[in-house]
């Protein structure tokens, strides 16, 4: 077998896997699968949950650009405040 056919094994994440990689509850992992906002799959009759750990990565990420843009929309709503200024200040 060739030596990154193992990696190819290791492509999946389990729920606890998730909640400790982002260091939240089980129940918190499992929320956001079952509400779909992070994707998964479900394997077996009993249905576990799997997550790519692409996925994970660019739910990751996503999450850094959502705070970005949260960042910079609460920063633009002071934009249109004129500076305060006091006579003599310059």
């Amino acid at each position: 077998m060739p030596a990154n056919s193992a990696h190819h094994f290791e492509r999946f994440l389990t729920l606890a896997d998730v909640a400790d990689i982002l260091n939240v509850e089980l129940d918190v992992a499992r929320s956001l699968v079952e509400s779909n906002e992070l994707a998964a799959i479900r394997i077996g009759r009993v249905g576990q949950w799997r997550i790519e750990q692409r996925v994970l990565e660019d739910y990751i990420q996503d999450q850094y650009e959502r705070q970005r843009r949260e960042a910079l929309f609460a920063e633009s709503q002071f934009d249109d405040i004129p500076e305060l200024s006091f006579p003599g200040e310059d």
